[in-house]
C-alpha cells in the first residue's frame, strides 16, 4: 500500500493520467494471476485470462481514445515502468488481503492494518515536503474526499468483496473504474469521447460480461 502512490502519483506527472492508469489498472490483474499462479493461490484458467486481456485492451482503448484520436505525444519510459511498479504493488496488495481474509480474519481489520501500515510507511515522505497545502480549504477537502470516498469507503467494499471472490477476479473487475469515470464525465459534465473510446467502453464491457457471468458446466 506504501509503494503503491509512490509509485503511481511520480508515474501521472511523468507520462500523463491517461498513460499511467492504464498501465497501473491494466498491469495489476495480469501481475496478480502471474503472482497467484507463482504462490499457488489458483491457476487463472482460460476464461480469466480471455475476460482479462479483453478488459485490459477496452481499457486502453477508452482511457487513451482522446490521444489516439489526436496524435498523442511520446510516452517517458521511467513513467511507463514506475506504473507498471504501481500495478504491482496493488496486485500484492490484493493477494496478501484476499489471503488473509481467506484465513478468517475480519476483512476490515485486514484493510485497516494494511492501510495503517501503509500510511505510517509514506508519512515521512508527507513530513519532509511542504504540507502546508492541507491548512487551505482546497487541499483540506481534497484530503477529506482521499480519505472517506476514495480510500475508505473503496476499500472497504473491495475487502468485503475479496470474501467472496479471488484476488485475481477482483482486479480485474476493478477495471469497470475507468468505465464509470468516462460516463459519469458524458453525463454530468459534458465530456466528449471520440470513436475509438467508445469501442473501448463496449469491448471493456464485454470483458467484465464474461467474467461476471455465471460459467457454463
Amino acid at each position: 500500500m506504501a509503494g503503491y502512490p509512490l509509485t503511481f502519483y511520480p508515474a501521472v506527472s511523468r507520462t500523463g493520467v491517461a498513460v499511467a492508469t492504464v498501465i497501473a489498472l491494466g498491469s495489476a490483474p495480469v501481475f496478480t494471476g502471474l503472482l497467484g499462479w507463482l504462490s499457488r493461490q489458483g491457476r487463472p484458467d482460460g476464461r480469466w485470462a480471455g475476460a482479462t486481456a479483453l478488459a485490459v485492451l477496452g481499457c486502453a482503448l477508452l482511457v487513451l481514445g482522446p490521444e489516439l484520436a489526436g496524435g498523442g505525444g511520446s510516452v517517458d519510459p521511467q513513467g511507463v515502468l514506475l506504473a507498471a511498479l504501481s500495478g504491482l504493488s496493488y496486485a500484492l496488495y490484493s493477494l496478501i488481503g484476499g489471503r488473509l481474509i481467506a484465513h478468517g480474519h475480519p476483512s476490515g481489520g485486514v484493510m485497516g492494518a494494511m492501510f495503517g501500515g501503509g500510511a505510517l510507511i509514506v508519512l515521512p515522505v508527507l513530513v519532509a515536503g511542504d504540507p502546508g497545502w492541507l491548512a487551505s480549504p482546497r487541499g483540506a477537502g481534497v484530503v477529506l474526499h482521499l480519505a472517506v470516498v476514495t480510500t475508505f469507503l473503496a476499500y472497504w467494499l473491495f475487502g468485503r468483496g475479496l470474501r467472496h471472490t479471488t484476488a485475481q477476479t477482483a482486479t480485474t473487475l476493478t477495471l469497470a473504474e475507468p468505465a464509470v469515470a468516462a460516463v459519469l464525465g458524458v453525463a454530468a459534465l459534458g465530456e466528449r469521447l471520440p470513436a475509438v473510446s467508445w469501442c473501448g467502453l463496449a469491448v471493456l464491457a464485454g470483458g467484465l460480461a464474461v467474467l461476471a457471468l455465471p460459467a457454463r458446466r
